[in-house]
């Protein structure tokens, strides 16, 4: 049986020698690494069934990850071990040493793939779960067998003298034997070279036998029987009478060192029967992976993707034809990829446009291409998706045969029909130069029915045509899209680029003008042409002017639309920078602000005369204090916060600080000067006409508050606020406000301050943390030398804020963070 399963559900009906598949499946066989592997791959063919399709991708791709780690894959050993695996399994049988050594080095490739499997490098861990599956099977380790037949086997095909103990025996003996038979014949050879009757002082050997060269005039001096003579009949080589007994022990050894030897190779054999299933087993592993190995290394040389399946739109983008890249790589050309796109409602696709415009490679890249992509083959391409075809049929190039008496147009003609017979919804049909070969109005009409007809039966057709009749049908039927074959617009040569949507023009005389045709022919056939084509003509032309006009204003539109994208990002990034500096120097401000206040408020009740009231005054200020400081930190984060994201536009709520209710005859404090005036009237929206007395003014609405005269008694059932009893017995007055701190971060990095610097910031940090009534905080110093650790520890310790201090765990940064907690 074959090593490889055979394909499932392969399509039944393709034009393989139209499409060039052959050739194709050479060039992906020659990346293989042994001939299995290649003629794995010059087995394929699509198939239908997309679970195996998927999965030929999907172990393709797992191979394409192995290569990029550079790992070796185990596959030089690689052949088809059926017949040698049955025959070891005959009992007596013996395997020859080339066949033996052969087993081997497979054995080795499948111990090796096994090995790859179970420890992967780092980077494949838990990534090949295909490939694994696929090695499942491959439960029994090779290795031992491989290791018994290199140990008996040498690399020339002969078996080492510890093969066997035997064996070890009979060739120590053979040694001690032919001394003894050279000794003798040495000793002969010095009693003839005195009389002169040898030819020359040596030993050979002839059939087994060691013999001595004798001058054939001398040898019957000598007792002992002849085994032949020279070319030149003047020497005879003689074994004497008394080496014969001697040289038949030499032979009877070397039997029975031929029997051993044959004994080895029956065990040897035997070996292999008993690992017979596991070999033929991974035989079969290897020949998929070197498959999958040459699709990989293709899928790299020419960067290919896995296809996607989808049942209603065929799409290609950037795709290539492999065996023209192939071609004009090694011309130093470049190929000009191709994109194009229709859907299960667009099924089929006029193309048009000049001669050598690359109509036909359109043609055969994209059903080439569907071909491979349900042959388990990548596709050259950036990105492509295929339904599931059921047949690949085309109409391409000149089927002309003299033998079976078709002319060029009957030829079509047959094909075509035998195309129409066998297309369906699932095929893809293919017609080069539809309706040509005959009268040009007939061949039309032709070209438009038959093109019809593969519509009608629901066909994915790919048509190129110059005819007039057919663009106008696809402009005119629903279903069908026009395309066009790209031209230069200055040289008026073929760019080999598709344009979809629109028809493109012949533009043949321009064609035979560029490839040099005779110019009085060209200028008569420009004369001759009608004025309707000439219209067409120019119709054609002056819309892939408009069309390529507009690709440009696109592209520089999209052009703008990049820049306007960075030129906005560019100042949300100013915009936020300086949002921030404004943020930071506000919260500065009403730090100095806040450090005035504490300042004024302990001189205050430092004034206070009574003991008891300054105690009581300072223990309750300090409480106000921490307490204003934490709703003020609050309300202002929230309110920058809701400023940067826009939150606050629209909406009173989110600016507390402004007076929401403003009405004629309201009493409001001016903020800006701390009188108490009346509201007369809105001026315009948050601007206000206000009476202070007999002084009337205009003032804004964030210069506003609620008006609470001075000296206001507390509401009943409110505490007693020793700040009001100061002001009633020293007629003190102190107003509390409440300044930023530094979002009051949990904890200060110092690193790379010196002490001085390190401990001025940090008595700044705890004053405004203790103040806001933080209960610890973390100070980060670093590692370093110990000194900026030591000086700040010492710092921290004298601290009247400091309650305690510790070292941070090892989350929180260990000897490089000390931890603070502050007094309540």
């Amino acid at each position: 049986m074959p090593l490889l399963d055979p394909i499932p559900s392969p399509v039944q009906h393709a034009d393989f020698a139209a499409l060039e598949w052959e050739p194709l499946l050479a060039l992906v066989a020659g990346f293989a690494a042994s001939p299995v592997g290649r003629q794995a791959i010059l087995d394929l063919r699509p198939s239908t069934d997309e679970d195996w399709i998927m999965r030929q991708h999907q172990l393709t791709a797992e191979l394409r990850l192995v290569l990029v780690e550079q790992v070796s894959i185990p596959c030089g050993g690689l052949f088809d071990p059926t017949q040698l695996a049955a025959k070891a399994q005959i009992p007596g049988a013996a395997l020859e040493a080339a066949e033996l050594q052969a087993i081997a080095r497979l054995a080795n490739d499948v111990a090796a793939w096994q090995a790859l499997l179970q420890s992967p490098p780092a980077r494949l861990a838990g990534k090949l779960p295909g490939l694994s599956a696929l090695s499942a099977a491959l439960t029994t380790s090779l290795r031992p067998l491989a290791e018994a037949i290199e140990r008996t086997i040498q690399p020339d095909g002969s078996l080492a003298d510890n093969a066997s103990p035997e064996l070890n025996r009979i060739r120590r003996e053979q040694e001690r034997q032919q001394r003894v038979i050279e000794e003798s014949l040495r000793a002969a050879l010095r009693k003839l070279s005195s009389d002169g009757a040898t030819q020359e002082d040596l030993i050979t050997i002839r059939g087994d036998r060691f013999v001595i060269p004798v001058r054939a005039e001398l040898k019957r001096r000598i007792s002992g029987v002849v085994h032949g003579a020279s070319s030149s009949g003047q020497t005879v080589y003689v074994e004497p009478l008394e080496t014969i007994e001697q040289n038949n022990e030499l032979v009877r050894l070397i039997e029975e060192e031929q029997a051993e030897i044959h004994r080895i190779f029956v065990a040897l054999t035997r070996q292999v029967g008993g690992y017979a299933l596991g070999l033929v087993e991974g035989a079969r592993v290897l020949a998929l992976v070197d498959s999958l190995q040459a699709r990989a290394r293709f899928a790299r040389d020419y960067e290919c993707v896995a296809p996607a399946v989808t049942p209603d739109r065929l799409s290609l983008e950037a795709a290539r034809h492999p065996l023209l890249e192939k071609r004009l790589r090694s011309t130093g050309g470049k190929i000009v990829p191709l994109t194009l796109e229709f859907t299960a409602e667009h099924r089929q696709l006029i193309i048009s446009g000049p001669n050598t415009g690359g109509k036909t490679v359109t043609l055969k890249t994209t059903a080439l291409l569907a071909m491979m992509a349900q042959a388990g083959l990548p596709i050259p391409a950036s990105a492509a998706s295929f339904p599931i075809f059921t047949a690949f049929l085309a109409d391409i190039g000149d089927a002309q045969s003299i033998e079976a008496a078709l002319s060029t147009f009957s030829a079509h003609i047959t094909n075509l029909d035998r195309l129409s017979r066998l297309a369906g919804p699932h095929s893809l049909v293919l017609l080069d130069e539809l309706g040509s070969s005959t009268d040009p109005e007939e061949g039309s009409a032709l070209a438009v029915a038959i093109a019809s007809y593969f519509l009608t039966v629901g066909a994915w057709s790919l048509i190129s045509t110059h005819h007039t009749s057919l663009k106008v049908y696809a402009a005119n039927t629903p279903g069908v899209l026009n395309a066009a074959a790209g031209v230069d617009e200055v040289t008026l040569a073929p760019n080999y680029q598709l344009r979809l949507g629109v028809p493109g023009a012949s533009a043949g005389i321009q064609t035979a003008e560029r490839l040099g045709l005779n110019a009085d022919i060209v200028a008569a056939a420009r004369q001759r042409l009608g004025s309707q084509q000439v219209d067409i003509a120019r119709f054609l032309d002056r819309l892939h002017n408009e069309l390529t006009q507009l690709e440009g204003d696109r592209k520089a539109t999209r052009e703008e639309q990049y820049a306007l994208n960075q030129a906005r990002a560019k100042l949300a990034r100013e915009g936020d920078a300086e949002l921030r500096n404004r943020t930071r120097e506000l919260e500065t401000k009403l730090a100095s602000l806040l450090k005035d206040f504490e300042f004024q408020m302990r001189e205050t009740v430092r004034a206070i005369e009574d003991r008891a009231a300054q105690q009581k005054l300072s223990k309750e200020a300090e409480r106000r204090m921490t307490r204003l400081r934490r709703e003020f930190q609050e309300s202002f984060n929230q309110t920058v916060v809701a400023h940067r994201t826009g939150a606050d536009q629209g909406d009173a709520n989110a600016q507390p600080h402004l007076l929401k209710h403003v009405a004629p005859g309201d009493q409001v404090r001016i903020k800006s000067m701390n009188k108490i005036a009346v509201v007369q009237r809105e001026v315009e929206k948050d601007l206000f006409e206000v009476a202070l007395g007999p002084i009337k003014m205009r003032v804004k609405r964030d210069d506003l508050t609620e008006a609470q005269p001075f000296g206001q008694a507390s509401q009943v059932g409110q505490k007693a606020d020793p700040l009001a009893d100061a002001r009633r017995q020293k007629n003190v007055h102190v107003t509390v406000t409440s300044a930023n701190t530094d979002d009051m971060r949990m904890e200060i990095n110092l690193i790379g301050r010196t002490v001085d610097e390190a401990t001025g910031e940090l008595e700044k940090y705890l004053d405004r943390a203790f103040l806001a009534g933080l209960p610890r905080v973390r100070v980060i110093h670093g590692h370093g030398a110990g000194i900026l650790r030591r000086g700040v520890r010492e710092f921290l310790k004298g601290h009247p804020h400091v309650a305690t201090i510790a070292e941070a765990p090892q989350n929180e940064g260990g000897q490089g963070a000390t931890l603070v907690e502050l007094r309540q």
